[in-house]
């Protein structure tokens, strides 16, 4: 285990964008935790018009991601991250006081677009504010402020829930939207390297190039099938819980509590060894294997008693974490590693459409055709994501033929560049 100092970006910029993640985070765990509420009692959505709304919202966010990370090649990721953080504010707001079912489609659509061109942004930001070294513990501090800031934010949902009154409701949603102002005035003050401010693509069009690189695009759809842990996590074990083993309904809280300290704890360390393509690798195969380990235990949990059940379900639920660590850490380097100088956020928009269409794919799959399957179907996902783990190395082998033989330009671009970083206020 790392010491506590580990967990803290080493740069004042990293610290920034913890801080900043920190703050963006908990407005998210407080609308995630009282937005199904909003929806019904304030919206006046039925369940029926809120699937359908945010299932629509979810194929514009797919849409709308890679033309984003398009822009953002152009004018800077710097500029156009504080642009959609902006942005989700001005949703959230208007969420608020939206009323009926077309309303809220067209404003979740909006809003879903920036959301999903965040985590490319950021990771595209980060680059450019960290030596090459620092980048993975920047990342990994990132996310490890986000598991905390979902979980406070969860917490002071419960307040807002229990006044039971519109404008308690609209509270949660109104909270959210000041946590992203506050996020895009942190991430305003930093200070890029004259050399990466300056980068910029000649051409919008030619970044469509990056359709065609079916390497990349194949280590893309394979992150894709490992990040199913997020539907896993999220729908998956519950149902299997509650439908198909004898563990009582409070175990599923236990065990998403224990995924959400796990990961807090773990995602600083297990980003070691992750600093190339080969470390990238390494890491989407542990993860896809202890994924398939998860799968198996799901499967084991079916038919033994209460105690041996509950076991299994912790078993599985320990697995699923470390899947996901690994397989965040693997993502974050070999997605930025093989992306190309001039059009790194474009490719890195592109990497994230594996995990958008999982979020689009994953529920029916995981729900209709693994859990209605039974254990086969349990065992069958697991053997898709030993295949997919294992397909990893010699896609990455192929990607590594071609990588070019120089320094990365961003940190090249780091270590000449003189330039004076903007921390935190005190900072």
């Amino acid at each position: 285990m790392p010491s506590p100092r580990e967990y803290v970006p080493a740069t004042a910029a990293g610290r920034t964008f913890a801080l900043t993640a920190l703050i963006s985070s908990v407005g998210t765990g407080l609308y995630l935790a009282g937005s199904t509420v909003f929806f019904v009692h304030s919206v006046g959505l039925t369940n029926a018009q809120v699937g359908i709304g945010l299932a629509v919202a979810a194929v514009f966010g797919f849409l709308a991601t890679v033309p984003i990370g398009m822009v953002a090649d152009r004018i800077g990721p710097h500029r156009t991250l504080i642009a959609t953080q902006m942005w989700q504010t001005g949703c959230f707001v208007g969420l608020a006081f939206v009323h009926g079912p077309a309303g809220f489609t067209v404003v979740s659509s909006c809003l879903v677009a920036a959301q999903g061109s965040t985590s490319p942004l950021t990771q595209a930001v980060v680059a450019q504010t960290s030596e090459q070294e620092d980048r993975m513990r920047t990342m990994a501090s990132i996310r490890t402020v986000r598991n905390i800031g979902f979980s406070v934010g969860a917490l002071l949902a419960v307040p807002l829930l229990s006044g039971a009154s519109t404008w308690s409701y609209r509270g949660i949603v109104l909270g959210n939207a000041l946590a992203f102002v506050v996020s895009a005035a942190l991430l305003s003050r930093l200070r890029l390297p004259r050399a990466a401010e300056g980068r910029r693509s000649g051409n919008q069009l030619s970044a469509l190039r990056g359709f065609r690189d079916w390497r990349y695009l194949g280590l893309t759809a394979l992150n894709g099938v490992l990040s199913l842990h997020m539907t896993i996590l999220s729908l998956g074990i519950p149902l299997w819980t509650l439908q198909a083993t004898k563990a009582p309904a409070t175990v599923v809280s236990v065990l998403v509590f224990t995924n959400t300290v796990l990961a807090v704890v773990l995602q600083v360390p297990m980003s070691r060894g992750a600093d190339d393509g080969p470390g990238a690798a390494r890491a989407l195969l542990r993860g896809g294997i202890a994924l398939a380990g998860c799968c198996v235990a799901l499967a084991l949990a079916h038919g033994p008693a209460a105690p041996t059940a509950i076991a299994l379900l912790f078993v599985a639920c320990v697995l699923l974490t470390l899947g996901e660590l690994w397989q965040a850490v693997g993502g974050w380097q070999s997605s930025y590693l093989y992306a190309p100088a001039d059009r790194k956020t474009t490719y890195l928009s592109v990497f994230n459409l594996g995990t958008t269409g999982q979020g689009i794919v994953g529920p029916s799959l995981v729900t209709t055709a693994v859990i209605g399957s039974g254990q086969a179907g349990w065992l069958g996902l697991g053997a898709v994501l030993v295949l997919a783990a294992f397909l990893v190395r010699p896609v990455v082998g192929l990607l590594e033929r071609r990588l070019p033989q120089q320094a990365d330009p961003v940190g090249q671009a780091l270590s000449l560049t003189a330039a004076p970083e903007t921390g935190t206020p005190g900072s």
